[in-house]
């Protein structure tokens, strides 16, 4: 065996036309198939495939966090070299070129402690510039986020929802106790041939009708659904289970009729056949035996869904008449489409007996639901929350497409939508049931056509009688489509098993708290603890004010940091001393941000929010306003530090604290330069709280108890710095005039930033936005991972730069590698040392043979290093040092070769190397 523990190739093998060779190119393994192999081609389509498939994002905002983090800090790193290095060589070039001073030997510690010096101002230039604050500022601002939406019955799951629900465009709710209060009560009925507007009197059906509803209604429900008395005296009773089961459990009472005695005389365990009801079925079915021997079915469900498969219905005297295609037709007519219309959801209940000569095959599912008898047809009422009106007017208003998707009949769904507000008059909508929906986007061999799709989505208000595949499919077209400048950011409610999908393709998935499923649970991304739709517009608010937190706090820091490096830089260049000290600068660091990262992240969100369209995940993190805002307060803030720093000596009447000795105790010149640089921070940190060119910066200032508690805290630590920090702050005591200018200083700059509003942004085409995020569609296909569903944006910006590292590692390994290899190649067989000085003499040698059994130089994680692989080996019966085992299969060679030069699954660099 060679090297890396893999037997040799044998001379001559001839490759076979179907053996796939790995080729390893920069470290990476990669499967290298025949031109004119079939599985090649298959292997192709599936990579096509996988290309095509759209992944969902995710840490969009980190992503964008990152990227700039990383991009200020690359400056801030050339600005603290650039500073060091002018401070050396001005230093140099005045003492020993100007002046003409030797290098003494005694003077060696006295010059090692100028560099050391330079070299701190440096490091305190470069911890300024670095924003390690902006990781700190998220994470505190999506904390703080997530425990406050707890309290708006709001439980994120993900903390990556939370920024994403602020660029939301489209919510596609449920109707059922979404944008309804999910508490069903019967208030029509059609019974005997007549429509009774209210609940029938008891005494105006026959008994043998009412007998019937009796027991269709109680055995033919879940026996978890009930109703129980009501916990507090006067309130409404409790509906526990199904509530659609509950509305007809309600009803037996209101005909004053007992449906737990039924329940009692005939248990659960004395039930022959039950049908349970699903979304296909959309009806449940229960089969009882009779004592005289045959079967009675009982079923319930939609009623155009039922009344298709009755044959009869009772009349007036109870008896069965037959039920004709006519018939249904009218009766759709006169009885459900204006039940429907008001609202309600129409149920039809049904029996069928079966003879007891021969036992039904159960399992035909069609036949045994088939000539059923219709007993009554019943609407049910579900009121619209009063809330939610207002609520989708605040999201249509916020530029959210609020979309309902039901299972109800489309008459149902459209009333319930007018009533919300999602259908408005005079508006150009579409409302669509399932099978029309399907038909409409789906070509002749039923596949999904995003191009149909794209025509559809837009005008959608409402998807009626819609089963969880067609929600799926709803989302999935509209995340897809590239109609419109942005993609679009959906929203998603779901409270069933079958839901699971829309919710995890979703953007945003919000599963119900009461009404949901594990499985729907697990699958979202909030859960609504209240099952209200108001929820989810103050998850959009908290969301958007994620967004607006971030921006203030990168507002404030980036003022700070532009001002602070170029003082300390340009100071630095002239006075060959930085005015602000390296404690002074870092304790300046922890205001900027560990303090205005708690202060400004942990700002509440107001209504104001919901009044402008969603930013879009392509928004810049900084608007050219922000800009406007960052580089006004940055020109004042440093007119005055210059102005301060070369005349307040004059100015004060003090002594000038430029060009001090080595160890010179603090002076009260740089002691009003830092002070007032500190007091400028703090009023500009109130300027912060406002990023779109708002004058009155003080609004609402007193709900963030957080906010005044840093700025009077971090006031009340600047005085104990400055009186009492002496030499180690480098600050001496300053008189009570001195401070009153320093605070009027910075009062100054609330007014600056009221005169920085003045003048409007679009006049100034300089500017220019920062903090873009990589899109989906500049991330190299290599470098998306196929193994997951998901591109987070931060992760993936990290990992950019590892990425690189490791490739250009292992380029140089593998340089190394056919280096090594040639080498060992060239001089094996040569018997003379001197044959070997000229590749001549190598190619006419007689005993020259090509053979691949040089020793291969190993990846990072080779078997050299990996006791595992090293474990493998010997129980392969391999040795490094053992004789190469005779291979009498052609084609394992290759593929024991292949596999051991390509990494470890286990090994750190494996991921990398095959995401590159």
């Amino acid at each position: 065996m060679d090297a890396t523990g893999a037997a040799p190739r044998s001379r001559a093998h001839p490759r076979l036309p179907h053996q796939p060779d790995a080729k390893t190119q920069d470290g990476v393994a990669l499967e290298i198939q025949p031109l004119k192999s079939q599985e090649g081609v298959e292997n192709e389509e599936k990579e096509k495939k996988k290309v095509k498939v759209p992944k969902k994002e995710k840490s969009v905002l980190q992503g964008k966090l990152t990227r700039l983090a990383v991009q200020i800090g690359k400056a801030g790193l050339i600005m603290s070299a650039i500073t060091v290095i002018i401070l050396v060589l001005y230093f140099v070039i005045d003492t020993f070129g100007v002046q003409k001073r030797p290098w003494l030997a005694e003077c060696t510690p006295i010059y090692i402690q100028y560099f050391v010096k330079f070299f701190i101002i440096g490091v305190t230039v470069l911890v300024v510039a670095v924003p390690e604050g902006l990781p700190l500022a998220v994470t505190i601002s999506l904390a703080y986020s997530v425990k406050k939406m707890m309290k708006d019955n709001n439980l994120v799951r993900h903390l990556d929802a939370c920024e994403t629900m602020g660029n939301a465009t489209a919510i596609c709710s449920d109707k059922t106790g979404t944008l309804t209060m999910n508490r069903m009560t019967v208030v029509q009925a059609y019974v005997g041939d007549t429509h009774y507007r209210q609940i029938p009197d008891p005494e105006a059906i026959l008994p043998k009708i009412l007998d019937l509803i009796v027991h269709g209604v109680a055995i033919n429900s879940a026996y978890t659904s009930k109703i129980l008395p009501p916990e507090k005296e006067g309130g409404l009773p409790r509906q526990v289970g199904n509530k659609t089961e509950c509305a007809l459990l309600g009803f037996v009472l209101d005909l004053k009729q007992d449906y737990q005695a039924v329940r009692n005389e005939v248990p659960e365990e004395k039930l022959y056949k039950v049908y349970t009801f699903n979304s296909v079925r959309k009806s449940m079915s229960t089969v009882l035996k009779n004592s005289a021997g045959g079967f009675r079915m009982y079923s319930k469900g939609a009623s155009e869904i039922i009344l298709r498969k009755c044959t009869k219905i009772l009349d007036k005297n109870g008896d069965p008449r037959v039920f004709k295609v006519k018939d249904r037709d009218e009766m759709v007519k006169k009885v459900i489409e204006p039940m429907a219309c008001h609202g309600l959801r129409t149920i039809c209940l049904a029996f069928r007996d079966f003879p007891g000569d021969a036992e039904p095959d159960w399992d035909s599912e069609n036949e045994i639901l088939s000539d059923l008898t219709c007993i009554a047809v019943v609407g049910i009422e579900d009121p619209v929350r009063p809330e939610v009106p207002d609520a989708i007017q605040k999201c249509q208003r916020a530029g959210i497409t609020v979309r309902m998707v039901t299972g109800d009949n489309i008459n149902t769904a459209r009333a319930i939508a007018t009533k919300c507000g999602i259908l408005l008059p005079g508006e150009d909508f579409l409302c669509l049931e399932g099978k029309e929906f399907n038909r409409l986007i789906r070509n002749e061999k039923g596949e999904v056509e995003q191009e149909q799709l794209d025509k559809i989505w837009p005008k959608l208000r409402v998807l009626a009688r819609s089963s969880p595949t067609d929600k799926h499919t709803l989302v999935k077209g509209i995340i897809d489509s590239t109609v419109g400048d942005q993609r679009q950011v959906v929203a998603v409610t779901g409270d069933g098993t079958n839901d699971g999908p829309a919710l995890k393709k979703a953007d945003v998935g919000f599963a119900m708290g009461i009404a949901g499923t594990d499985v729907a649970k697990e699958a979202s991304d909030i859960i609504l603890t209240d099952d209200n739709f108001t929820s989810i517009v103050k998850a959009v608010m908290w969301g958007r004010n994620v967004y607006d937190s971030i921006s203030k706090f990168l507002q404030f820091q980036l003022t700070v940091n532009v001002v602070a490096v170029i003082v300390a830089f340009t100071g630095a260049c002239i006075t060959q001393d930085s005015p602000l000290k390296a404690v002074q600068m870092l304790w300046v660091n922890l205001i900027m941000d560990t303090f205005a990262s708690l202060a400004l992240a942990t700002e509440p969100p107001s209504e104001s929010l919901l009044l402008r369209k969603p930013y879009g995940r392509n928004k810049p993190l900084i608007s050219r306003t922000m800009m406007k805002n960052i580089l006004g307060h940055a020109v004042y803030q440093l007119t005055i530090i210059f102005t301060l720093l070369f005349a307040g000596e004059k100015f004060f009447d003090i002594d000038s604290g430029r060009n001090a000795p080595l160890h010179s105790p603090p002076t009260e010149h740089y002691t009003i330069v830092f002070n007032t640089f500190v007091m400028m921070q703090l009023f500009n940190e109130i300027n912060a709280r406002k990023i779109h060119g708002e004058r009155n910066v003080f609004e609402s200032i007193y709900r963030n108890p957080i906010f005044c508690t840093v700025v009077l805290g971090t006031f009340a630590a600047q005085i104990i710095i400055v009186e009492f920090g002496g030499k180690p702050f480098s600050c001496s005591g300053l008189t009570l005039s001195q401070w009153f200018w320093c605070i009027f200083i910075g009062v100054g700059e609330l007014l600056w930033g009221q005169l920085i509003c003045t003048v409007p942004t679009s006049h100034l085409k300089f500017l220019k936005e920062a903090g873009h995020g990589i899109t989906k569609e500049e991330i190299p296909e290599e470098e998306l991972p196929e193994d997951v569903d998901e591109i987070d944006h931060a992760e993936m910006e990290l990992r950019r730069g590892q990425i690189l590292w490791f490739r250009g590692l292992n380029r140089i390994q593998t340089q190394i590698k056919v280096v090594n290899a040639f080498r060992s190649s060239l001089y094996e067989g040569l018997e003379k040392p001197e044959s070997r000085s000229s590749i001549h003499n190598f190619m006419t040698h007689p005993e020259f043979i090509l053979e691949e059994d040089e020793p291969r130089t190993p990846f990072l994680d080779s078997a050299e290093d990996d006791p595992e692989t090293d474990g493998l080996l010997k129980r392969g019966g391999g040795s490094l040092g053992g004789p190469p085992a005779l291979n009498r299969n052609n084609n394992a060679v290759d593929s024991d070769r292949a596999e051991l030069s390509v990494p470890e699954p286990e090994s750190p660099f494996h991921s990398l190397e095959t995401s590159v």
